[in-house]
């Protein structure tokens, strides 16, 4: 689409003017997936809206781009919030990126924002591959970069992330006080900062009570929600585990719509705990325990350390990382 404006925008994607502006304005009286898909598409043509255009003149966006694997998770909806509520406070605006957990597609949104379209990046990795010279090129833009949650150790920057390995023992040890003894772990991806940590946790938990480690346990689940039932129904079936620590929150609902096919009661056959941001976990059958992470709070956190980094214009900053605590939730689902 050749000298794309707001109005050609407008009737491409058949929506009024006004909304294209709120959307890029930041608007909060918008619906996030409008938001979302008109930002996707003036992404793929290179639109940009008139304020870019205005700030070249002192070589700001007043943008941050936000690069996340997933919006629907309930734990990165709540820390985009945070984020945003922070930048809207700046005057800055935000541009959202869902890598799915596809590193090719952080690849390419890293090398598209390296090149003044944003004055800052957040992002939350998507964990693959060991070359993370892409994201080294944004210093050499003055482009900084905070990660939260899901981090790349080699790569120096300031990080948010929670005590995940003090949770996940916790967790682990909850489940073996309540009796069980062949407890399973729920994992999407081992190679991502989070979940070597957590898993560390589980399995120094078990050492710590004289439970031998059996890999068969580790149960490797993936982003698909009918290759995840049929995986955990195969476990459920096979392995036969009595305590279920879930890593990330899909995994545990996926859980329980097994077990409700297969007649396993919950928690009287199988006890389960689950990370999770869901504010409706006490309110499912039974009422799911949980490690709740401050997900707002970590947004919040995330954005008010770039704009330190912006603030100091260039100059080196103390990038550390930052571990805010987590809540342990007891409920019924493991036997609280």
């Amino acid at each position: 689409m050749d000298n794309i404006n707001i109005k050609k925008l407008a009737k491409e994607l058949k929506i009024s003017t006004s909304t294209i502006s709120r959307a890029f304005n930041g608007s909060t009286d918008i619906n996030r997936d409008t938001k979302e898909k008109i930002l996707a598409f003036a992404r793929e043509h290179n639109f940009l809206p008139n304020h870019y255009a205005s700030n070249l003149r002192d070589k700001k966006s007043r943008t941050l781009a936000v690069i996340v694997p997933e919006i629907a998770n309930d734990f990165f909806s709540q820390a985009i919030n945070g984020i945003e509520e922070i930048a809207r406070k700046k005057g800055f605006y935000i541009l959202l990126y869902r890598t799915d957990d596809v590193f090719e597609k952080e690849v390419s949104f890293v090398n598209y924002l390296n090149n003044g379209k944003v004055d800052g990046i957040i992002m939350s990795a998507s964990g693959e591959a060991n070359d993370h010279n892409y994201i080294r090129k944004l210093e050499q833009k003055n482009v900084p970069v905070v990660f939260f949650d899901r981090v790349y150790e080699d790569i120096e920057a300031a990080k948010v992330i929670t005590n995940d390995y003090d949770s996940s023992f916790a967790a682990t040890e909850h489940l073996l006080e309540t009796g069980c003894r062949k407890i399973a772990y729920l994992v999407v991806n081992k190679s991502i900062s989070i979940g070597k940590v957590r898993m560390q946790g589980y399995i120094d938990a078990l050492k710590k009570h004289n439970i031998a480690f059996d890999d068969e346990l580790i149960i490797d689940c993936s982003n698909d929600e009918k290759h995840n039932y049929t995986i955990l129904k195969k476990a459920l079936d096979e392995i036969k585990p009595d305590g279920i620590f879930s890593s990330v929150e899909r995994l545990a609902f996926a859980t329980y719509y097994v077990c409700n096919d297969l007649g396993i009661n919950i928690p009287e056959n199988l006890k389960v705990i689950s990370f999770s941001s869901l504010g409706i976990a006490p309110l499912l059958c039974p009422a799911l325990s949980t490690i709740t992470q401050p997900a707002y709070d970590m947004g919040i956190k995330a954005a008010s350390l770039l704009f330190e980094e912006l603030e100091k214009k260039g100059i080196s900053t103390n990038k550390v990382e930052h571990v805010l605590k987590s809540k342990i939730f007891i409920r019924k689902s493991s036997g609280g």
